[in-house]
């Protein structure tokens, strides 16, 4: 017995109209073809593929067969699949990206980050998006490089005439320790008493500002990669040390965290800068996203 052919794709679009009009001479005014065509092409599918998509002998109306109730779903995936590429390549001919690769920085507010997927998603449904997290200098590292398109970073790191840069915003840094900790059971904080507590500090992964020191007061540091790791040492009663307000007001408002006032931390902002290669313009996307988190300030 011979294998069955692979169905072609407008023997497919002619079986998923039948489908959805409910009858050969409906799915043959939807396409604009003669009933006789539309009849020849599923005849000669089911023939190609060895088995009867439609149970014509109950009704006048065709009605799936079970094999045919199988089948529809591989067919729409097919079908999405070549509209899909079919769109892309419309796009790829107009100058849109196939895909854009973002590099954020992890004190950026997780809503900015979700506001602008979820739009482009919509805005740009046959780019990719390639995302990457990282923090201080890493950021700026990855577009210097080109592994990223585009980068929402902290204070720009590395050689300035290489990028174009542009402010979108701050967030707040706020000292914290948890309620068990010697620097948040006292009363008042005298100057310098801090430098004596371990002070959790977020670690650089990036060679441009390896070793350099960010709001960092104390003489014993813990360094730390991850900050969702920083956050949870901190709820644990292990260090003190600074973290984005939007990202801990829970645990302050709950009891978790208590804010530190420190005669030595004045008060930091983080400031935001998008950034992109001098030499690499972003497409129609990319430009999308900048104006995106540009606004998002606004």
């Amino acid at each position: 017995m011979s294998e069955p052919g692979a169905p072609s794709l407008d023997q497919l679009k002619v079986f998923l109209a039948v489908v959805e009009a409910g009858s050969f001479a409906a799915a043959g005014r939807a396409l604009g073809r003669a009933t006789s065509a539309i009849s020849y092409q599923i005849d000669t599918l089911e023939a190609q593929l060895g088995i009867a998509l439609f149970d014509r002998s109950t009704t006048r109306r065709p009605e799936l067969s079970a094999a045919g109730q199988a089948l529809i779903g591989e067919a729409h995936a097919v079908n999405r699949g070549v509209e899909s590429l079919r769109s892309k390549v419309r796009g790829l001919l107009t100058g849109l990206e196939a895909e854009v690769s973002l590099v954020v920085d992890v004190m950026l507010p997780t809503w900015r980050l979700v506001d602008a997927a979820q739009v482009f998603q919509a805005a740009f449904p046959t780019v990719s998006l390639r995302l990457h997290i990282e923090s201080l200098g890493a950021v700026s590292q990855l577009v210097l490089d080109g592994s990223a398109t585009i980068g929402v970073s902290g204070p720009v790191q590395g050689p300035e005439h290489d990028l174009v840069w542009v402010g979108v915003g701050e967030v707040e840094l706020t000292p914290v320790a948890a309620p068990t900790h010697p620097l948040a059971r006292q009363v008042k904080v005298e100057s310098g008493e801090a430098r004596g507590h371990i002070q959790l500090v977020l670690s650089d992964r990036s060679p441009l500002t390896r070793g350099q020191d960010f709001g960092v007061l104390s003489l014993n540091t813990w360094r730390i990669a991850d900050l969702s790791a920083k956050h949870a040492l901190l709820l644990a009663g292990v260090g003190w040390g600074s973290m984005p307000r939007a990202m801990i007001e829970a645990d302050l408002q709950q009891g978790r965290l208590l804010a530190l006032s420190l005669p030595d931390w004045p008060g930091h902002r983080y400031p935001f800068h998008l950034i992109h290669r001098v030499d690499t313009p972003p497409g129609p996307a990319a430009r999308w996203l900048i104006e995106r988190f540009v606004g998002q300030i606004s």
